[in-house]
């Protein structure tokens, strides 16, 4: 799931509805494991499938039009409820590079940039605008431009800025997570030790 971030330009999956919590993303009884394997199958489990396990057409992850989109765009207040990490598992293994919303829970927005998926976080008339623009044209696209930490409609050419911590950043357009990026500064680590450790 590490993948350098710079621009993505993709269609997006559309779910406007708002306090979609982690339950929802990845139901209770899948959590047994501890492996990341397989949770992207499992994405909106009991939205996108029938419990014979066939897949629900009306659903948008099961429409054909939606199924090439890296970008997710739902509703606000995304990602509440439980603090479980194996939402941003199942949202990160379907393929998703980018969620947008108006809110995002604050742990879940955490889970998702550490596993390699940014939330985007626009106004709510934007928002509303982009689900607007998708409904007239599935076809139509979404720029996400991490180093200008821009989102831009290119259904309209309306364009936000958007807010990231600039670790996440760097770790994002770098490919790395935490272990990652001490490893890649370990002599600063080190210089500073032996620094601390001489009274400097």
């Amino acid at each position: 799931m590490k993948q350098k971030f710079n621009v993505i330009t993709s269609t997006c999956a559309p779910l406007p509805l708002e306090n979609v919590d982690t339950d929802q993303i990845i139901p209770a009884r899948f959590l047994k494991a501890t492996d990341k394997k397989g949770f992207g199958d499992n994405l909106f489990r009991d939205w996108r499938y029938n419990k014979d396990g066939s897949p629900k057409p009306d659903f948008v992850l099961n429409k054909p039009e939606f199924k090439d989109a890296v970008i997710l765009v739902a509703g606000k207040n995304f990602g509440s409820g439980s603090s479980r990490e194996h939402a941003a598992w199942a949202i990160a293994g379907y393929g998703f590079r980018v969620v947008i919303s108006s809110f995002f829970a604050d742990i879940h927005k955490n889970n998702e940039l550490n596993n390699f998926v940014l939330p985007v976080v626009v106004t709510e008339p934007f928002l509303k605008e982009l689900f607007d623009s998708i409904d007239k044209n599935p076809a139509m696209t979404v720029t996400v431009d991490l180093p200008n930490q821009t989102v831009t409609n290119n259904a309209t050419g309306s364009q936000e800025h958007f807010e990231i911590n600039g670790y996440k950043k760097h770790c994002l357009e770098n490919g790395l997570d935490d272990v990652d990026f001490l490893v890649e500064n370990k002599d600063k680590v080190e210089e500073y030790e032996n620094k601390r450790k001489q009274g400097k």
